[in-house]
């Protein structure tokens, strides 16, 4: 097998470096996750690459941190290991989306520490870096110091009760854990109690005046969404203060000061170096991705919730150490995708998951659709069975389906299955041939621009549109009347809808590119690139296509309440439902320890008969109580980013 082209920039062109999000190794991605990062980073890796432009894709795991530290802990495995295995079914997930990683890595190399503890002793060198003593939240219980979002309590500002010590999921507003409300620690429920401990800080109000000159360039140069600059705004307004890069921890990037040989660097500075260390992973030549600003663009891919490590820590950190570096371009942020009635939870196993997509049996093509159909660009959107149904009913089959299915078994049936001859400037007085060409050819403008400008849903909308011009120019046109009575027409009408089935297998690359492959098949052709101009006659008179196939199948209706009631549930259902398992087993457990003692109690007893010396034995038999049940741990949080 030929070893894969390294992917590097060329002088002259437009070279593009694309990263997604990366993915904490604690849980399998939920559909928020894919759509929000690494579906939407590949959708737009692919149109630059069918544009004929360099482009690198680049992503992996980030492994680094408390969550993995302490979840290993819970499955007796190292961190090493745990890493390993979820670093996989990550993998395996997004390999079943069809996401074309040009590199899918990892934080934990080698490239990573050298990377990293290369900018942090720039930074050191510098002044932005300043050792400080603080008091953070320890754990007496389990003796161990705890990452802010280790600690829960009720947000003093909303009063939400499931607040984190970092940030208020419901109001949004970052949080100290000592300010939470009866906190506890998530791990084992203890209070954790305050306890001095030294830590390097990042001076971001240092680099404050940096950071708001570059902001100011980036975010009107790159077309950055509104929610983007909208939350990198309110941090530079409220001001920019030290924030802790170092973190009581033994998993971790090593900090390379003496006297911290127990520390590491903490995942909010570490995490984004996860990216120049991927690609040094990928190739040697890292740098001409990562240190040529003029002629590389870079595109970022992430939930909203992730912009700020995106937009003032790590570009920050950039500035900091003096060095050359390629910054962020394009900023491309979601709101959130919520699932029903309630939202996705990683942590708590809300939702449909990346496997749990995979066990429907509805392919690829059919959930990227869907989701990238209610891509949250603007606003929170939800994922709702029964609009997933007639998206690919209503839409895709109906739509799309039906046109490329038709024409390719009418030609084959009718024509022999090769492109008649044609004209692309064929006019009628039955239709306006010269117009409708012309209405594909805006179309295409206009998703050319939407795909450029990351306007994903639009410019899928785009696609659909031009399909539907298809299914227009067949309708009542192509059948055995027309052939008959109209040859010249009809077979003008095929070579085109040939043609203009062609163009969209490439549109549709990006969306669904088993789709697209399925198309060019079935004409026999390779997939083309993605121009501004349609060209109506690339399929020539006399080329031979293949056979027809099925692009979509229909979804019974009746699998709505199926798949919801498999899938649905919302988080307080789910906890009920474990803790009435919790209790059962812990009825099961009293049970044979009552069944147990009155044995052995009677045993000691010497007679069966003896009711009141059996009763007296089984009340000094202590006999768990039914209240003490105990809690199942629930997996550790996404780290950021």
């Amino acid at each position: 097998m030929a070893t894969p082209k390294i992917i590097l920039p060329e002088k002259g062109k437009q070279n593009i470096l694309i990263t997604s999000a990366l993915p904490y190794v604690n849980n399998v991605p939920h559909l928020g996750n894919v759509v929000g990062s690494v579906l939407s980073a590949d959708v737009f890796s692919r149109f630059s690459k069918l544009r004929d432009r360099p482009t690198l894709f680049i992503c992996g795991t980030d492994e680094y941190g408390t969550a993995t530290e302490t979840k290993a802990l819970e499955t007796g495995q190292t961190p090493k290991e745990l890493c390993d295995e979820f670093h996989l079914k990550h993998k395996e997930v997004y390999d079943w989306f069809e996401i074309a990683f040009d590199y899918f890595g990892r934080t934990t190399t080698e490239q990573q520490t050298i990377i990293a503890q290369d900018i942090f002793t720039k930074l050191y060198k510098n002044g932005y870096l300043e050792e400080r003593t603080t008091t953070q939240p320890y754990c007496e219980k389990h003796e161990s110091f705890l990452a802010d979002r280790f600690v829960e309590g009720t947000c003093p500002k909303c009063q939400y009760d499931d607040a984190r010590g970092d940030q208020c999921d419901k109001c949004g507003s970052l949080l100290d854990p000592f300010e939470l409300i009866n906190p506890h620690c998530k791990i084992d429920g203890a209070t954790p109690v305050p306890r001095e401990t030294t830590h390097i800080f990042l001076l971001l109000n240092k680099a404050q005046p940096a950071i708001e000159e570059w902001f100011s360039k980036s975010s009107v140069q790159g077309a950055w969404p509104q929610n983007g600059v909208s939350i990198t705004r309110s941090w530079l307004e409220k001001g920019l203060e030290g924030r802790s890069i170092t973190r009581d921890l033994k998993w971790g990037t090593p900090i390379p000061l003496p006297g911290y040989e127990k520390k590491v660097l903490y995942v909010w500075f570490d995490a984004c170096i996860g990216y120049p260390s991927i690609t040094a992973s990928y190739t040697k030549d890292w740098e001409l991705w990562w240190r040529d600003p003029e002629n590389v663009k870079l595109y970022q891919f992430m939930g909203k919730d992730n912009v700020p490590f995106h937009t003032v820590i790590f570009p920050g950190s950039q500035m900091g150490t003096g060095d050359r570096w390629t910054m962020l371009n394009h900023l491309s942020t979601t709101e959130y995708l919520n699932y029903e009635t309630g939202k996705f939870s990683k942590s708590r196993g809300v939702g449909v998951f990346g496997d749990g997509a995979k066990e429907t049996g509805i392919p690829p093509s059919v959930w990227r659709y869907y989701l990238l159909a209610n891509r949250p660009e603007t606003g929170d959107t939800q994922f709702e069975w029964k609009s997933f149904i007639s998206a690919n009913n209503s839409e895709l089959l109906a739509n799309l389906g039906n046109f490329v299915n038709r024409l390719v078994k009418f030609v084959n049936a009718k024509l022999g299955g090769t492109i008649p001859e044609f004209s692309d400037d064929y006019t009628d007085d039955t239709f306006d041939f010269p117009a409708w060409v012309a209405e594909v050819n805006k179309l295409l403008g206009e998703y050319v621009a939407d795909l450029e400008a990351v306007h994903l849903r639009s410019g899928l909308k785009k696609l659909m549109e031009i399909s539907s011009a298809g299914n227009l120019l067949l309708q009542y046109r192509l059948d055995n009347a027309n052939l008959a009575s109209n040859p010249t027409r009809t077979q003008t009408i095929a070579g085109l809808a040939l043609n203009l089935a062609y163009l969209l297998a490439s549109l549709a690359s990006p969306f669904m590119p088993s789709t697209a492959e399925s198309i060019v098949q079935q004409l026999n052709a390779p997939l083309a690139h993605i121009s501004d101009k349609w060209n109506p006659s690339a399929l020539k008179s006399g080329h031979k296509i293949g056979k027809a196939a099925y692009l979509f199948t229909r979804i019974p209706e009746e699998k709505e309440n199926e798949w919801r009631n498999k899938y649905g549930g919302t988080q307080a259902q789910r906890q009920e439902e474990e803790a009435a398992k919790a209790k059962k087993a812990a009825d099961r457990a009293r049970d044979r320890e009552r069944k147990k003692a009155k044995k052995e109690a009677t045993k000691a007893s010497g007679s069966i008969t003896d009711t009141k010396l059996a009763n007296k034995k089984d009340e000094e038999v202590e006999i768990p109580l039914r209240d003490k049940v105990a809690e199942e741990q629930a997996p550790p949080p996404a780290a950021a980013p």
